[in-house]
């Protein structure tokens, strides 16, 4: 028999089951926690006998949080980089000048595995804390067969913190031995990266825009990554319109990142797909970005997400409960948005049906918040007081991690 563990009398519980009403509000709740499933709902009055008890009592009980986009596994520092774009220089035009995401894959591929995995521990030990237990981690810092893979395994090696969940993103930048050679290097990114890297994870992810990938080249590297059995993503549209949130939507990409800057056209080809938005406002606040058109994909039915886009240069940001602040402030989401955005469709842009939500039969990825103080024990609170929700308890897998 597999241990049980009871979650009791949670004082506001937020099921966020995509079967029920109004966010899947519970009170006075107790959750029966078997294996790594959850087994049994329902009144503290009526809480069945457990193995261990965790005393709810006052807590806000959520999903485990998901994080459906980061880019967790680097090395070196961009801090001198920020105090360049501070005095005004571009993103893109620190890119194009070998700077930007070329100074970390410097870095990076001097890395070891072991001083990968020890930086990418640090970062995912941190996001549970608040109650992150899944994490997409991407490549990209490596753009060679050899550092590629040794970036995935990094993340794939985590036996601590958040469950990840892995994309091979080979077509990040043109590293700078190829800058006279683009052909050759989407060769190496098809014929050489993603036959070695595909094993390692779920997708495939291109940067097309200005200064990266052009339309064509993203196209073909998905169109791969896709032969390889790996599910479509794509950093879309947002330094430039170049198209490629329509073209990864029609072949059917799962999710799509950015969208500062998508069209009429994009929106309908998400629509169509069902492709989730995941929304990144860490990214459009650092680069002081304008924000996605959020209304118009919002009437057309498009469901977002909002991710940290955790990274070394253009969205150093740590906290998913901050993105979901940021992306309320700066990106015109409600905060039941935000809410499902961290949670349910997080989770459906990872392509897992069984995370971001708590019912019978769900995965047993738990966290219990307190409120700020003063504050009632609900969701908005944690959403309006930024940076402030630690959680006091994470279950993930059904196991008490703290």
């Amino acid at each position: 028999m597999y241990p049980t563990t009871l979650l009791h009398s949670i004082r506001r519980l937020y099921t966020l089951d995509p079967f029920k009403e109004d966010l899947g509000v519970l009170e006075n709740t107790s959750i029966l926690v078997r294996g790594d499933r959850v087994c049994w709902i329902g009144p503290d009055t009526e809480a069945p006998e457990a193995e261990k008890v965790v005393d709810a009592r006052g807590l806000i009980g959520l999903p485990g949080l998901v994080d459906p986009h980061t880019h967790a596994v680097w090395a070196g520092s961009r801090a001198k980089e920020f105090a360049r774009r501070l005095a005004g220089e571009k993103y893109a035009d620190i890119l194009e000048a070998g700077g930007g995401i070329l100074s970390t894959v410097a870095a990076t591929r001097k890395a070891s595995l072991h001083a990968l995995e020890c930086g990418v521990v640090s970062r995912l030990e941190q996001m549970h804390r608040y109650g992150v237990t899944t994490v997409e981690v991407k490549s990209g810092y490596g753009l060679n067969p050899a550092t590629e893979h040794r970036m995935l395994t990094a993340a794939s090696s985590i036996n601590t913190g958040p469950s990840t969940v892995r994309t091979f993103l080979g077509a990040h930048t043109i590293p700078a031995e190829h800058r006279g050679s683009r052909d050759d290097y989407v060769r190496q990114i098809i014929e050489e990266q993603l036959p070695l890297c595909a094993p390692l994870c779920k997708f495939v992810d291109v940067y097309c825009d200005r200064g990266a990938f052009t339309l064509d080249e993203s196209i073909a590297i998905l169109k791969a990554g896709k032969e390889h059995g790996l599910q479509i993503r794509a950093h879309a549209e947002q330094v430039t319109h170049t198209g490629i949130a329509e073209a990864a939507a029609n072949l059917g990409a799962t999710a799509i990142d950015h969208l500062e800057q998508i069209d009429d056209a994009g929106i309908a080809a998400m629509a169509k797909a069902g492709s989730v938005a995941v929304l990144l406002p860490g990214a459009q606040l650092y680069l002081q970005d304008t924000p996605p058109p959020v209304e118009a994909m919002r009437e057309a039915g498009i469901p977002f997400a909002v991710g940290t886009d955790l990274n070394p240069g253009s969205s150093p940001v740590h906290d998913i409960w901050t993105a979901a602040t940021l992306a309320c402030i700066t990106q015109g989401l409600t905060m039941e948005e935000a809410l499902l955005g961290i949670t349910r469709n997080a989770a459906k842009a990872l392509g897992l049906k069984r995370a971001g939500w708590i019912g019978l039969n769900s995965h047993a990825d738990i966290a219990l918040f307190a409120p700020p103080v003063g504050e009632p024990a609900t969701f908005e609170s944690l959403i309006q007081h930024m940076g402030r929700p630690q959680a006091v308890h994470v279950i993930q897998h059904g196991k008490i991690i703290h």
